[in-house]
Order: structure tokens, then sequence, then C-alpha cells
């Protein structure tokens, strides 16, 4: 018999999915030290424009990122604090592990550039 997770289960996974990828990653990270623009982020990151605006976009679905206009420029920001803070688990627990989890058959480094 297969057991369905609970909705927050199900939702954490969806939360984690959201940060899995390098470049959603990278411009949550850069949106930590504050709000900044798709040209801001492209220049910081090294990131193509339509990357960029593809991921905020994602971004922006999820609810981890918003945006305010002025003009005819949008400033994006991330939306709740909460997810500085659990980037900074997220890096205390890596440090504790050793980063083992790079080193999973099936998650780690060598199995994403192998696939």
């Amino acid at each position: 018999m297969t057991m369905v997770a609970p909705k927050v289960d199900q939702a954490a996974v969806s939360l984690f999915h959201s940060l899995a990828d390098p470049a959603r990653l990278s411009i949550v990270r850069r949106l930590t030290a504050g709000e900044a623009r798709v040209r801001d982020l492209t220049d910081a990151l090294g990131l193509a424009q339509s990357t960029v605006s593809k991921h905020v976009a994602c971004l922006r679905d999820c609810g981890l990122v918003d945006g305010r206009t002025e003009g005819r420029q949008v400033f994006y920001s991330l939306t709740h604090p909460e997810l500085i803070d659990l980037l900074e688990a997220a890096e205390r627990l890596l440090e504790a592990t050793g980063y083992q989890v790079d080193l999973c058959t099936v998650y780690g480094t060598e199995a994403r550039t192998t696939s």
C-alpha cells in the first residue's frame, strides 16, 4: 500500500524542488542581500537575461519572490525572510555532514552531471 504524504510534506517537496535549480538558488542567494532588477541579477550572476527572467518568474509563481514596480523597472525581493534562515540552516547542515549529500549516487554532483 502506498502512503500519500501529508499536505505539508508535499509542499516541502515543492519548496525544495523550487530551490533545486542552480540558477534559481543563485538568484535567491543574491536576493538575500536586498532587492535587485533582472539586469542586476544578470550582471551579478553572469546568466543570460532570458534565463534570469524565466527563473524569477518561477520563483514568483512559487511565492518566494515578489516584484516592486518603479517606473519601467521591477525590483525583485524575497517575500519571506524565513527563506534566508532556511538557507543558513542548510549551510550549517552541509558543514555538519561534511557535504556528504554531494556524494550521493542519486542526487550528488556526479549523478547530476552524468545523467
